[in-house]
């Protein structure tokens, strides 16, 4: 499995040898899911699931349903479909960026087109729920339910925002916290579901998830602008180009001067992202902490994420859970 080098280099081998049954029957489940009479849904999912996705909602799933004591089979499903769920997000969302690259391969858009990948992406959702109505309980269906009509506001909401330079720190959470942070929350609170916790557990499974997720998109923030491109998976600067105003260019905008705003101004409002302006975005960014401080920023967040788990008692699951947290602001692709 592709993954594998990676989880390698991010799990200690507590970790690699509780989570290895499951990831294997999760990727089997992938297979499963994607079955279907029209050949092209199977091979553009099978392509975008295959890329090297780092499986985080299915791992944050698996780890807190064990970590809650559930000692079935469910979660197998349901860690399948977080990731479906994520994967249709990624086929639409390649689509609405014009994006070239994920995860450092052909984008799906650019290897089938526009249509097929917006239709696949339904697909997956479709599916997605399909199997939420078979698992038959009604809590994990209105987690995941909800999340997913939570991501589509955050998907417009960050539309209506595109090239705002007056985009306030708590406005951008607030979209950060609908399009990414939500099924993530969702993920490790259907974990918990799973396992009959009490109802504060439950919450703080969610709460858990929740800043984690938004940990993640702000490391995500910086690495668009400092990771290289054979690392990160798409090209530096993508945010930029596509008008996206993102933590470390709040934090730069706070800062700057009235001719260093017009100058990025200028540059966000560009359709082609040239070189030299990135660079001097970039520099902006530097100068004005832009990147330390959504680093810090993220790493508040996971402290306080982790302290959520006091509430469980140690075990592997919790070890492998906070190795995991540390693992978001420490990443670098």
């Amino acid at each position: 499995m592709e993954f594998w080098p990676f989880l390698l280099m991010v799990f200690m081998e507590n970790a690699l040898v509780l989570l290895k049954d499951d990831l294997l029957k999760v990727e089997a489940q992938f297979r499963e899911d994607l079955q279907s009479e029209v050949d092209l849904i199977r091979k553009v999912g099978e392509y975008v699931l295959a890329s090297g996705g780092k499986r985080m909602r299915p791992m944050l799933l698996l780890l807190c349903a064990r970590m809650a004591g559930y000692g079935g089979e469910t979660h197998i499903g349901l860690a399948s479909v977080v990731e479906f769920i994520h994967t249709a997000t990624l086929l639409h969302d390649d689509v609405v960026d014009s994006a070239v690259l994920r995860r450092g391969n052909a984008s799906a858009n650019a290897v089938w087109g526009n249509e097929a990948s917006v239709l696949v992406g339904d697909y997956l959702f479709a599916k997605s729920f399909s199997i939420m109505v078979r698992v038959g309980d009604l809590k994990i269906l209105k987690a995941l339910s909800d999340a997913t009509t939570i991501m589509a506001e955050g998907e417009v909401q960050q539309l209506i925002n595109t090239c705002d330079l007056d985009l306030a720190e708590e406005n951008y959470i607030t979209v950060v916290r609908n399009k990414t942070a939500v099924l993530i929350a969702a993920a490790c609170q259907c974990g918990g579901i799973l396992g009959g916790v009490s109802a504060e557990a439950e919450r703080a499974l969610a709460d858990f998830g929740m800043e984690l997720g938004i940990a993640f998109q702000f490391m995500d923030d910086c690495l668009d602008y400092v990771a290289e491109e054979s690392e990160f998976g798409k090209a530096k600067g993508h945010d930029l180009e596509e008008g996206k105003v993102t933590l470390p260019l709040i934090q730069a905008l706070r800062g700057c001067s009235a001719e260093e705003r017009a100058r990025v101004e200028a540059v966000v409002e560009q359709e082609v992202l040239e070189e030299a302006d990135l660079a001097l975005v970039t520099a902006l960014i530097h100068r004005y902490d832009g990147i330390a401080y959504t680093r810090q920023r993220a790493r508040q967040l996971v402290e306080t994420a982790k302290a959520r788990l006091a509430l469980f008692a140690d075990s592997p699951a919790k070890s492998a859970l906070m190795e995991l947290a540390d693992y978001v602001v420490d990443r670098r692709k």
